[in-house]
């Protein structure tokens, strides 16, 4: 299995590990010195500098497959340069892209060229969420939901980022809870958004909040604040058992007929043993196994939802 890994940031590596545990073929291209003499040291992979334009000059053979990691500013310009060049299998870290027309533009390469690009939200393949996924089955499906976003705005405040990526920090980093949720729960058909307040860093809301129900007659609510105290957290509810997620990596439960929450048995290994997630992901991507990936046309379907929940403009009708 030939791969080209695009990137070679913190992320990049972690993904490197997990290639070179599957015995991938792998092809690295980044773009500065610094970041790609780190990658080398810690992965022993060489790195093409220069950037994938550079790169695709030379006219490489096309590879198996293509993982885009690099900074979230630049994922769908990234994507889109691989489907024109003919990649036609690819996986782009969440949350492909940051602006609604860049997302509108990649779906329609995506269709428009037949490829399988998936958007790499690595927490739908935790052991705590496949596990969860497997209880709730056994369960005869979710009833309710409730998660929390909140971000620790006081950190956030002073990170150095491109420009727009701060101010949209909903979609490019809370959508990591926000699509775990949904991915257990169904799609938002009907649903309020409240927000008020701001913040320097994100003007446009500091308190979220909102309920509504899914495709799947899921009744959920959501609330953060990034300017209070708060963590990451999702609660799912069957008719017999209470699935916790907080931290989202580990499972915990509460049954019917007790307060009691007791951790649930999982075997986390991989996720111990790699970035939590990463392993199973780019493993059943290599392999064909996409089910339970999300595509660009959901990415999409969903935009509009996140944008209400977040106090953006709404963008023009989608298609």
């Amino acid at each position: 299995m030939n791969v080209w890994l695009i990137g070679a940031g913190t992320m990049a590596r972690d993904y490197a590990k997990v290639l070179l545990a599957l015995g991938a073929d792998t092809a690295v291209i980044g773009r500065g010195e610094a970041s790609a003499l780190r990658f080398r040291e810690e992965t022993g992979l060489p790195v093409f500098t220069g950037g994938l334009s550079d790169f695709l000059e030379q006219n490489p053979p096309l590879p198996d497959a293509a993982i885009v990691s690099v900074g979230v500013e630049g994922l769908a310009g990234t994507t889109m340069q691989l489907l024109r060049y003919g990649v036609r299998t690819i996986l782009v870290e969440k949350p492909a892209a940051l602006v609604t027309s860049e997302m509108r533009e990649l779906h329609a390469e995506t269709v428009r060229t037949g490829a399988n690009v998936f958007v790499a939200y690595n927490r739908r393949f935790y052991a705590s969420t496949l596990r969860a996924l497997e209880m709730i089955e056994e369960d005869g499906g979710l009833q309710s939901c409730n998660f929390e976003f909140t971000e620790w705005g006081h950190e956030i405040e002073g990170l150095v980022k491109a420009a727009g990526v701060k101010d949209n920090w909903f979609i490019s980093n809370s959508t990591h809870v926000v699509d775990l949720a949904y991915h257990l729960g169904g799609n938002p058909v009907s649903f309020n958004a409240y927000t008020s307040g701001a913040l320097t860093w994100h003007p446009a809301a500091s308190i979220f909040a909102g309920a509504g129900v899914t495709d799947r007659g899921v009744v959920f609510s959501y609330q953060a604040n990034w300017g209070a105290p708060g963590r990451w957290g999702v609660e799912a509810l069957t008719a017999k058992r209470r699935l916790i997620f907080r931290p989202m990596e580990s499972l915990q439960v509460m049954h019917k007929g007790t307060v009691r929450i007791e951790p649930v048995e999982i075997d986390d290994s991989l996720d111990k043993a790699f970035k939590p997630g990463l392993y199973q992901q780019v493993n059943r991507f290599l392999a064909g196994s996409w089910e339970g990936f999300c595509t660009t046309a959901e990415q999409l379907e969903r935009w509009p939802l996140y944008c209400r929940m977040a106090g953006y403009d709404l963008p023009a009708a989608l298609p």
